[in-house]
Formats: C-alpha cells, sequence, structure tokens
C-alpha cells in the first residue's frame, strides 16, 4: 500500500506538507489496515458474528422504517365470511397471523350477505368499503398493517401454504406451520397465499389483548358511521322528551339546563329468536351448564333490576329483523324503562338501505355508544361489544367494575348479578386466547 501523492509532492491544495504531516497519515492508513484485517475475528469473539451483522443489515432493508412491518412482502387469506362479529374476528386472526410471518396482510375481501352453506351466493364487499383503510393503518401503526393488491411488484412467484384441517390437525401443528413459514427460507416470495378453510376456523394462538388492539384500529368509513349517529341522536331525543315530560309533571316548571346534555340511553342486544334459542338450548345441553339461554321475561326483569339505573331512560332493543313484527317485545318493562327498536324508532329506512354485513355494523355502533350495555355473554356480537368498552375503562385505567360506577358499564343478562340484575361484565384481558369469548367465560368475577 503506497503512501498517498500529497506526501511526494511539496503542495497539496495549495498548502505546504512537512514530514509531521506525512507520518500522521501514514498512521491513519496503517490503523485502517489493522482494522480491515483484525476485526472479523474480534467480532467472532465475545461480539456479534459477521453473520448476524449480515443478517440485521437484511432485516433493516426489510422491514419498515416506521412501524418494523415489512412492506415488501405480503400474506393474502380466502375471503373472509360469515356474522359480522364473526367476520371482524376471521379480520384480526389474518393480520395477527401476518404480523407473525412479519408481513403486510393483503386487504381482504369481506362478505356482505350472511349465507352458512351457499357459499356462492356471498356478496363479497371490500374492506375499505366498511372501514377506513389509512386509518386502520395509521392507528395500527407499528403493530400490523395493511396493503393493496396494487402495491405489488409481481416479481416473485405466489407460495400457497394450504392449511390443515381435521382433529388430527392441532393447534401444535399450526403453530408449528406458522413457525416454519416465519423463517427466512421463505423470504424469496413476495406473497404467501393461504388456501383452505376461514380464517375464523383456523386455531387461535394470540391473546385476547392482541385482538383488542386489531379490534381498536377499526374505523367505519363515515357514510356508515354517519348512518350510526342518526339512529344514536334518534335515541336521545327520544329520551329527551321522555325526560322532559317527567320533570314537568313533578316540578310543574320548565325542565332544568341538565338536559342540554346529551340524554343517556340503555342499549339490549335481545337474543331471543327462534334459531338462537335452537341453539343455546343444545349448547346448554353440551356445556352441562344453565346461564346461556334467557327468555324474554327474564331479560326485562334483569334489566328492570340493575342497579343505580336512573329512570326515566330509553332502552334501545338491538334484535333480529324477524322480532321487529312482535310487538311483545316492547310490553312489560318495568315502570320508567321506554323500550324502543328501529322500527318504533322510523329508522329502519337507515337500516333496508343497505346489506345484512352494514346494518350489523350500525348496530354494533349504536349498542357500542350506549351509556348502558346489556347482552348475552354467550353471543359474539355481545362479547365483542363487551371486550371494546372493557378496553376504552382500560386505557382509563379501570381494571375491575366491581363495586363502583364506571363509565360504559356492560352486563350480561344471561347471568343473575346484585339485586336480581344482570351480572357486571368486564372481559379478562388476560385471557391467552379468545376462545373464551365464544363459551361465555371471559367475565371478570367480583
Amino acid at each position: 500500500m503506497g503512501m498517498p501523492s500529497s506526501c511526494k509532492y511539496p503542495m497539496f491544495f495549495g498548502r505546504n506538507l512537512n514530514s509531521i504531516t506525512c507520518k500522521g497519515l501514514a498512521l491513519i492508513v496503517i490503523a485502517l489496515f489493522l482494522r480491515v484485517v483484525l476485526l472479523p475475528s474480534f467480532l467472532g469473539y465475545g461480539g456479534i458474528d459477521k453473520n448476524n451483522l449480515d443478517l440485521i443489515h437484511s432485516r433493516s432493508l426489510s422491514l419498515d422504517s416506521d412501524n418494523g412491518t415489512r412492506k415488501d412482502k405480503f400474506l393474502e387469506v380466502p375471503q373472509i365470511v360469515w356474522g359480522l362479529n364473526n367476520q371482524k374476528i376471521a379480520f384480526a386472526r389474518s393480520c395477527l397471523t401476518a404480523r407473525m410471518l412479519n408481513r403486510t396482510l393483503l386487504m381482504p375481501s369481506l362478505s356482505a350477505s350472511l349465507f352458512y352453506k351457499e357459499i356462492d351466493r356471498l356478496q363479497p364487499i371490500s374492506f375499505d368499503k366498511v372501514f377506513q383503510f389509512e386509518r386502520f393503518n395509521a392507528l395500527c401503526n407499528g403493530f400490523v398493517q395493511l396493503g393493496r393488491y396494487s402495491d405489488l411488484q409481481n416479481r416473485t412467484g405466489v407460495y400457497e401454504l394450504q392449511k390443515g384441517s381435521g382433529r388430527k390437525w392441532t393447534v401444535e401443528r399450526d403453530l408449528d406451520q406458522l413457525k416454519e413459514f416465519s423463517e427466512d427460507s421463505f423470504n424469496g416470495y413476495e406473497v404467501i397465499r393461504i388456501v383452505g378453510k376461514n380464517p375464523f376456523l383456523w386455531h387461535d394462538h394470540w391473546p385476547v389483548k392482541d385482538y383488542a388492539r386489531v379490534f381498536e384500529c377499526l374505523v367505519l368509513v363515515d357514510e356508515i358511521a354517519k348512518e350510526a349517529d342518526k339512529v344514536v341522536s334518534k335515541i336521545r331525543e327520544v329520551g329527551k322528551e321522555i325526560r322532559s315530560k317527567s320533570q314537568s309533571a313533578q316540578s310543574g316548571v320548565d325542565p332544568d339546563s341538565s338536559l342540554l346534555q346529551p340524554v343517556p340511553y340503555v342499549a339490549v342486544h335481545m337474543r331471543i329468536e327462534i334459531d338462537w334459542m335452537i341453539h343455546c338450548k343444545k349448547l346448554e345441553q353440551r356445556l352441562n351448564v344453565s346461564e346461556i339461554c334467557s327468555s324474554k321475561q327474564e331479560i326485562m326483569e334483569r334489566v328492570g333490576n340493575i342497579v343505580g339505573l336512573k329512570s326515566p331512560i330509553v332502552v334501545y332493543l338491538a334484535v333480529a329483523d324477524s322480532l321487529l313484527e312482535d310487538s311483545s317485545i316492547l310490553t312489560g318493562w318495568k315502570e320508567g324503562l321506554l323500550p324502543v327498536e328501529k322500527k318504533k324508532l322510523s329508522v329502519d329506512g337507515i337500516y333496508k338501505k343497505y346489506p345484512y354485513l352494514i346494518q350489523s355494523a350500525i348496530d354494533y355502533e349504536v349498542c357500542s355508544k350506549a351509556d348502558v350495555f346489556v347482552g348475552n355473554s354467550f353471543s359474539t356480537f355481545s362479547s365483542l361489544i363487551a371486550l371494546d368498552r372493557t378496553q376504552k375503562m382500560t386505557r382509563m385505567g379501570v381494571t375491575s367494575s366491581c363495586g363502583v360506577d364506571v363509565r360504559w358499564p356492560s352486563y350480561a343478562y344471561n347471568i343473575l348479578g346484585e339485586s336480581n340484575g344482570p351480572h357486571k361484565w368486564m372481559t379478562n384481558m388476560s385471557d391467552s386466547s379468545l376462545k373464551a369469548i365464544s363459551y361465555g367465560s371471559n367475565i371478570i368475577s367480583c
């Protein structure tokens, strides 16, 4: 290795270089030479292995600098089907699978219609027609990521991952398969496409808190959110009228300024339709329990016995359309409780404009925003609303609703609680899987 040319000539960039300067440059060159020769062996002894350095470097190139999720590798899943909340669980499970594989989930197709067996009659609907795409990525930044098919470079083939099925396909085998596909040997594939059964039927490997994190990022598109707000406004408007009449009757004077505040309401997810009663009776027999099915009378009595519930108050009944013609669901309630449903509110026209999935999304939002929510702990719809409300309370530092008045309280009418009312309901966020949601065992006991 020769000396720099500046030491061979008396002038360099117009400056005289003396022998001391040349010696200094020579020492620098020698130091650089020794660093190149000796550094690899140093790293291999008690330091960072060179192969690890290469791995770290390659990982840093493949990870998005903002959120740690690779945007150049994707996961594709089958169309997501069945009811709204089954679809939300399936979507979250797909997101968490993509997270485990360190990939971006390609925006899946949801199902606007509800056909359990006639798959060919399902009406696909794009995720971003129901939930806000950009908002999801912003809220879940650093946790999971959604991508569009337009993001694909199509430079490599697609690897199809066949999901196992049957009794022999255990949770352990499923987890081993996912771990295998998270290895670097599959990084050559831009897209891994999972084929087979609906994601809702996949084995569950994630804790409740991870699902809750994904659910938090699901924000309805403005059109649907505004429709839900119309229904909520109508409920509060009716509540304001009955409270105004009550105060006038009691005092003989104009209502006070408290009516300027949003008037509270109760939302009850009333599961008494025939197909549900058949299902829950079979479930009670299979699980050998008696606290799943609730009659109309039992629901009305327990809601009326909620401790501290101030009346008069509107009770919004989220019921199946088949019950809208049954006027008996509006009679027999405790004095001071005014039951209404979408038809009595004259908002059924809002729902009829949309397919099943959107109708359910509107009702979910109306129940989620209620000041008090009462549902069935064995219903997925009720359970996810309770989970959503628990997550809100957790964010505020509330870990238990036992013995205290909390914001966003939830109750399970199928379980007997204080003063013959419904049982207070906060989701156990420490559960290791979402399985407890399906079996009503995710309630924190007082």
